[in-house]
């Protein structure tokens, strides 16, 4: 099985490229700019044939969340047109696609972790980009699995985790926000849940519609920061005290949800794979970070 994966240099697509090392009967190719770039629809197609995949991963994306306020226009060129053209060049082909979406396609304001069903209500250029990339990747390809996923992090680029350690190596104290909840997501799990995902696809034994992808269990931001130090601290790592603040005390110019929690629950019964608790998944990663 062959998985073509938009997004070279992303977290998930770095991923998926390690596991696919590790998985029997799995090729993972990973592609990106200048071959196939989403703000210049006219390279998809032939960039994504020319790998003959038999699953296309959708996981290349706009993700300045602040900065899509300022950008819109090229936030729903690469989010919404861009996805698109990936999903509309698997269908061509003949071959199904994963699109990964995200939690700010939720406004953030129900007091219960989100189900695929419930009500979409961007607050956020980003989000609503996301939304529409949703809907014109299901209008493109019949065989989809859209993945709504949150809080990602892993070994790879940019992401809290890193930005929590290199904080700590520089401060004794850190303000987190304390009044916005989610699930954090392992990049390496989320990796893990497409393969075994994909597997069912390509078997044609997969339902194809949205899913919710995301970590096991909860937390506030200040949390996940302060299980990230006092795990840095017993590995030998840099820590710091963390501080909470309100997410009116760190002003952003685009929206954040106060919930981001998704329950994941519909994927589990679908696809048989739950990921492990989000700390067993954040001490995995920094075991590989602080090497």
């Amino acid at each position: 099985m062959r998985l073509v994966v938009t997004g070279r240099d992303g977290q998930v697509a770095a991923s998926l490229a390690e596991a696919g090392q590790a998985a029997d009967g799995v090729e993972v190719i990973a592609i990106g700019r200048p071959q196939l770039d989403l703000a210049r629809p006219d390279t998809v197609i032939e960039a994504i044939a020319a790998a003959k995949p038999d699953i296309v991963v959708s996981a290349a994306a706009y993700t300045a969340v602040d900065q899509a306020e300022d950008e819109p226009d090229l936030a729903f060129a690469v989010n919404a047109i861009g996805a698109s053209k990936v999903a509309e060049a698997a269908a061509l082909l003949g071959v199904p696609v994963i699109h990964l979406s995200t939690d700010y396609v939720f406004d953030g304001t129900k007091d219960a972790a989100y189900v695929e069903t419930d009500a979409t209500a961007s607050a956020s250029v980003y989000g609503a980009s996301k939304l529409a990339g949703e809907q014109a990747v299901a209008a493109a390809n019949p065989r989809h699995l859209i993945l709504r996923t949150a809080w990602v992090y892993s070994p790879f680029g940019k992401n809290f985790v890193k930005t929590m350690l290199r904080l700590a190596a520089d401060r004794d104290e850190i303000a987190v926000v304390a009044d916005q909840w989610g699930n954090p997501t392992s990049a390496l799990d989320i990796a893990d849940a497409i393969l075994h995902a994909a597997a069912q696809l390509h078997e044609g034994a997969a339902t194809s519609g949205i899913y919710h992808l995301a970590g096991t269990g909860e937390a506030n931001w200040s949390g996940f920061a302060r299980h990230i130090l006092d795990t840095s601290r017993v590995l030998g790592g840099p820590w710091a005290r963390v501080r909470d603040i309100a997410t009116m005390d760190y002003p952003t110019k685009a929206r954040r949800p106060a919930n981001s929690r998704l329950s994941s629950a519909k994927f589990a019964d679908v696809f048989g794979w739950r990921a492990p608790d989000w700390r067993r998944s954040t001490e995995a990663v920094m075991r590989r970070v602080l090497v």
